[in-house]
């Protein structure tokens, strides 16, 4: 039984519809990787020079961390929209913890994150009802959260509630 605070889907959920995403890459046996999405100009990974990198863009992991931040701001954005929450803005501050045995090899040692942490700072003045219904709802519905859960990354998600008139950030 789903919790009574999971809202309404806001999409049929008997009819399965697929959403396929597309990404196209090179790299020219380095640690620099040339990205393209869609129609927009090119975007790079690489890896710290202390990993071996020429460190002139965000390595592999960093954009997990974005995309992870990302998906919380449209899920966000979506939940509130459904729930007709209002709210300023969106603060996230993210940092993971990574054994860089288990990239480089060693057997029994996971390459990928062991444990992260996510704080989300809301401005809204809501009730407190309203934005812990917010919250539980983006936990359900963001891909990216659910993908680190599915790989049991160890994270701890802080949310927290300030006034909406404390909101300072701008996206540019």
């Amino acid at each position: 039984m789903i919790d009574q605070d999971i809202i309404e889907p806001s999409i049929d959920p008997e009819t399965r519809k697929i959403g396929v995403r597309h990404v196209k890459a090179t790299n020219a046996a380095g640690t620099r990787t040339k990205v393209q999405v869609r129609d927009f100009a090119p975007t790079y990974t690489d890896e710290p020079a202390s990993l071996g990198g020429t460190n002139s863009a965000p390595s592999p992991l960093e954009t997990v961390l974005i995309a992870l931040v990302g998906c919380d701001g449209v899920i966000i954005n979506g939940v509130a929209t459904a729930m007709n929450f209002a709210y300023a803005g969106v603060d996230f501050a993210c940092e993971s913890q990574i054994d860089v045995r288990g990239p480089k090899g060693v057997p029994g040692i996971r390459p990928y994150f062991e444990s992260g942490k996510l704080d989300i700072t809301v401005y809204s003045d809501e009730p407190e009802d309203r934005f812990r219904k917010l919250c539980k709802n983006v936990e359900f519905r963001c891909p990216v959260m659910n993908l680190f859960a599915a790989a049991k990354v160890d994270m701890d998600v802080t949310w927290r509630q300030e006034p909406a008139a404390d909101y300072a950030g701008s996206v540019d």
